[in-house]
């Protein structure tokens, strides 16, 4: 009688068991659902989780915002002015064309941007400012980094060494001096101006060694 009794309760708890792990399907389509049901009382689901509020998943895109104009302002003041209205992908590039880095957005002023002020774009638009250093002039437009296309060597005249080394190819053998009398070292690029180059402009280039003269901005070629 003991044995019966308890086979008796074994088999009612399998069969328990296996009715509790049975997988409902209330949804009528053979589609996947979401395991997570809401708690009673609690705002509908997104399928991240009980209780998620509705609308809170990932936007399906930026909202769209006017730019205000920028040019005039410092740069620094001009990113966060960008950051207020929402805008956080930015970036700066030397308006004269010399290559520099704005290491200290504080030391520099916005002179042109990517977006003409008062146009209505998404707010992650990526607006591009070009700089200058606080002590220097706006140029008419932004100077363009040279470019060695087509094999051809470009007139570097005027340019800053740094912004004629990236234009050449990165294996190009490059010698720099200083156009002075005092051969100087030249040490941050991007303080110099070529003066002279060798080959001359439009010239094949065909791997040759490149040797140029320069001297500092603000002075006067020799």
């Amino acid at each position: 009688m003991r044995t019966r009794v308890i086979g008796a309760v074994l088999f009612c708890a399998v069969a328990g068991l296996t009715v509790a792990c049975q997988p409902s399907d209330n949804s009528g389509t053979g589609g996947s659902t979401s395991s997570a049901t809401p708690t009673a009382g609690a705002p509908a689901g997104d399928g991240k989780g009980v209780g998620t509020p509705a609308g809170e998943g990932k936007p399906s895109g930026a909202a769209s915002k006017a730019v205000r104009d920028f040019v005039g302002m410092g740069l620094q003041s001009a990113q966060d002015a960008a950051q207020a209205d929402g805008f956080y992908a930015l970036k700066s590039h030397d308006a004269l064309g010399r290559g520099r880095m704005q290491a200290l957005d504080r030391n520099w002023k916005v002179c042109s941007q990517n977006v003409a002020a008062g146009t209505s774009v998404p707010t992650d638009t990526t607006l591009d400012f070009g700089s200058v250093k606080l002590e220097e002039t706006c140029p008419a437009r932004d100077e363009k980094e040279p470019t060695a296309a087509g094999g051809k060597m470009p007139d570097f005249k005027g340019k800053s060494m740094k912004a004629a080394r990236a234009a050449l190819d990165s294996g190009t053998s490059i010698t720099v001096k200083d156009a002075s009398a005092e051969d100087r070292w030249v040490l941050v690029e991007s303080n110099w101006q070529v003066c002279t180059q060798t080959p001359a402009a439009g010239a094949a280039l065909n791997g040759r060694p490149v040797t140029f003269t320069v001297v500092k901005f603000g002075e006067t070629c020799p």
